[in-house]
């Protein structure tokens, strides 16, 4: 059994994500070295919304590109079923530009570490920013976010579900408590 509280609902997410991206135009003041890159699969879908924000907000576009981290995870030889891959569309050179990026939920850690070391097969760059919709807390490795929408504490025995329109019809944040015999994560 599974009971479900939606925290963020559409309107929420698109002033989140419309504060961020104004957070993100004013801390890089060069908008010719910023790039924005989304972590599959929803963040790669959120980075996608940040991008268009930051287009009207910039004189110039912003570079997008999206990361598979399947392959980088730490746990990935203990996971019980073969990771999902997607392709990792990085059409830039990253190396002296900022790169921001993008995740859904924020919660051990271990996700960004796997998107930081992926994104440096790609170059070098001068800097990376971390922004996420929601931080769950309960980190495991010292990763922080520069950019947060929403803080949102839970327990361990609860999931954060993050909807968008472009994959779940609809967009929204709920946290879900799980019972006992049901997996948790994210």
């Amino acid at each position: 059994m599974q009971d479900e509280k939606v925290v963020l609902q559409e309107e929420d997410m698109r002033r989140s994500l419309a504060r961020i991206a104004h957070e993100i135009a004013e801390r890089n003041p060069e908008p010719t070295a910023l790039a924005v890159v989304g972590i599959h699969t929803r963040g790669a879908v959120l980075a996608g919304r940040l991008k268009e924000l930051l287009d009207d907000l910039l004189p110039v576009e912003v570079a997008l590109g999206d990361l598979d981290i399947g392959f980088y995870r730490d746990d990935v030889a203990q996971r019980l079923q073969s990771p999902v891959l997607h392709s990792s569309h990085i059409e830039f050179d990253v190396t002296g530009r900022t790169v921001v990026i993008v995740d859904d939920v924020l919660y051990t850690g271990r996700t960004v570490r796997s998107a930081i070391e992926a994104l440096f097969d790609y170059g070098r760059p001068e800097r990376v920013q971390l922004a996420v919709l929601a931080d769950r807390g309960h980190r495991e490795l010292p990763i922080r976010p520069d950019y947060v929408g929403k803080n949102l504490p839970t327990s361990r025995a609860e999931h954060v579900r993050v909807r968008v329109r472009e994959l779940d019809g609809v967009d929204e944040v709920a946290i879900e408590h799980a019972s006992a015999n049901v997996r948790v994560g994210a």
